[in-house]
């Protein structure tokens, strides 16, 4: 009888050795989507980069440049620059050399604060926290700086020359002919004191002037912030720099 030879089959490549081959396989070949993702990811950062607005390293880094349309504009100290515009509308621009829009400023302020401080009798400025004249507006008129300014000095001297029990001394005289001075006291709601006579004396023109004046504080208050801060620093005309 022949003998047969018994041969064991090839023994099977384990999990390890599976898993080393398909990693290789997958290292070796790259598939089309995948090269094309990472080529349009290259393309859309380069276009970004194109669109991004180009500034000197010395803009807005620094403390006093700013670049608006490819001009650099210089606002030198800004808190002082905020303190000029605060005292006169349109100063702390001059300081920075924005000439044309500080006299716009001034010009607009100031006109709008007066207009109103005439429709109202010359009486609607005045700074008093006194019960039953509690003159909150005056926190806005003084926004215009200098010119709101004599309400403290005449306030302070009414101050002064008021009793304890919260009337005017007879002694008082205002100063400068009574321009910004407080009324007499006491001010009481519904009796004739001084200020029903303004009222009476000059209508809706005392209300008007009231609102004209805090309408003149309160954009002041916007020229200041544009004095310390500047203009955008982004392009205003609509154009941007062409890509190298």
């Amino acid at each position: 009888m022949a003998s047969r030879s018994r041969t064991s089959p090839p023994a099977a490549p384990d999990a390890a050795t599976r898993e080393t081959a398909k990693a290789g396989d997958r290292g070796d070949t790259t598939s089309p989507e995948s090269g094309s993702s990472a080529g349009k990811s290259e393309q859309s950062g380069e276009s970004k980069g194109a669109n991004q607005i180009e500034m000197s390293p010395n803009v807005l880094n620094g403390e006093t440049l700013i670049e608006v349309d490819g001009i650099e504009v210089d606002l030198r100290n800004r808190y002082f620059a905020a303190l000029l515009a605060w005292l006169i509308p349109g100063a702390g621009h001059f300081y920075q050399g924005r000439r044309a829009k500080a006299i716009l400023f001034l010009l607009c302020v100031l006109s709008t604060w007066f207009i109103g401080f005439s429709l109202g009798g010359r009486n609607v400025v005045y700074a008093s926290w006194q019960p039953g004249d509690r003159r909150w507006h005056y926190f806005l008129q003084a926004g215009v700086g200098v010119a709101a300014l004599p309400a403290l000095i005449q306030g302070d001297r009414m101050r002064k020359s008021t009793d304890p029990r919260g009337r005017t001394v007879d002694s008082y005289e205002p100063l400068w002919n009574g321009y910004m001075a407080p009324p007499h006291r006491p001010v009481l709601e519904g009796e004739a004191d001084q200020v029903a006579a303004w009222y009476a004396r000059r209508g809706s023109g005392y209300e008007m002037g009231t609102w004209f004046t805090m309408i003149a504080g309160l954009l002041n208050i916007l020229i200041i912030y544009d004095a310390f801060g500047g203009p955008l620093a982004v392009p205003i005309s609509g154009k941007r720099k062409a890509e190298k």
